[in-house]
């Protein structure tokens, strides 16, 4: 798959829109390699440490990231009260002694607790900067296992509106010149995140399709920039696309759950069985960009290398006679309506 680079991009004689672009409407994707400079990539990533550094999260709410739907639902809550009649615990807790029930519904309770926090941790993290984790890197008790640098999975959802580093750069003059030539004319920022892929550990991303987590009516309003902040390669987990995969809608939505429920989302639709064969990778250097269509189905694999993969990453949606989703799981607030991308 051909790469475009920033100065190829540019090269738009009367203003019309670059034929590189065109490949994107065909594919659902596009790689212009070089885009930032390998100065705004170490900035993003001293940036990233200063704030790792600094971090504190409330142990009930360090929550473990993974794309996996069964794992993106909440955990049931341990039922112990009313317990089915041939229950062998049911049977063991009636001959527990009083100190025994206490420890036993005190332990459930704290459950419960933790997993209502984490819940309302990733709920309100739309107009927060919010820390999630590795899975296996916590213990019993929410404390980490290891280094804790090297524990975070991702940061979201609002680096580009709260950090100054992070602002500027999805700001930058150069991300609202694409915008224009893309011809997107009220676009709104309304997320980002920071992804660490850790070496070793950086678990795989399943296919998906954005749109599946940040629905628009009409579809076709979402756009991802993803930007590699060290070199992306097949060893430490670049991302795969199908191309041409964006034009048959999608297959799924990630919705909020109703109050009360024990999840604090639940999946409408089901995901394919997506044949492999498919898809292509797309390695891309440090400081390459890759627009990504909201319907494009990409994904990425373990990182079982030494290196990690740091990558910055925001969507925009086009917000021209476009709705945002009521039951989407990111929703603006007083705090932090989606501001504009030329801004």
């Amino acid at each position: 798959m051909a790469s475009v680079t920033q100065r190829q991009l540019q090269q738009d004689p009367g203003g019309k829109q670059p034929p590189h672009l065109f490949q994107f409407h065909k594919d659902g994707f596009l790689v212009l390699e070089r885009f930032f400079t390998a100065e705004e990539c170490d900035r993003m990533r001293n940036q990233i440490q200063r704030i790792v550094a600094e971090m504190e999260v409330p142990p009930h709410c360090r929550t473990e990231f993974s794309t996996k739907e069964q794992e993106q639902l909440q955990e049931q809550p341990l039922q112990l009260w009313p317990l089915p009649a041939a229950s062998g615990f049911r049977r063991l807790l009636w001959t527990c002694s009083a100190e025994r029930k206490e420890v036993i519904f005190q332990a459930a309770s704290k459950r419960k607790a933790r997993m209502q926090g984490s819940s309302d941790y990733f709920l309100t993290s739309g107009d927060k900067i919010r820390f999630f984790f590795e899975k296996g890197v916590l213990d019993e008790r929410g404390n980490f296992r290891i280094p804790k640098e090297k524990s975070v999975s991702k940061i979201g959802h609002a680096l580009h509106a709260y950090d100054p580093v992070f602002k500027q750069i999805t700001h930058s003059s150069k991300v609202q010149e694409l915008g224009r030539k893309l011809g997107l004319e009220r676009p709104v920022v309304v997320q980002s995140m920071y992804i660490f892929k850790q070496p070793g550990i950086g678990g795989e991303v399943t296919p998906h399709q954005d749109a599946t987590f940040l629905h628009t009516e009409p579809l076709g309003r979402m756009l991802g920039f993803w930007i590699a902040l060290e070199d992306a390669t097949r060893e430490n987990g670049c991302l795969w696309f199908i191309p041409g995969s964006h034009t048959s809608g999608i297959n799924r939505r990630m919705v909020r759950a109703a109050p009360g429920s024990s999840t604090c989302v639940e999946f409408v639709g089901s995901e394919p069985a997506y044949d492999n064969s498919q898809f292509i990778p797309l390695p891309i250097s440090k400081g390459g960009l890759i627009l990504i269509h909201g319907e494009v189905v990409h994904k990425s694999e373990l990182n079982s290398s030494e290196s990690s993969r740091h990558a910055f990453t925001f969507h925009v949606m086009e917000a021209k006679d476009t709705s945002w989703s009521k039951e989407n799981w990111l929703q603006p607030t007083p705090e932090l309506p989606f501001p504009s991308l030329y801004t």
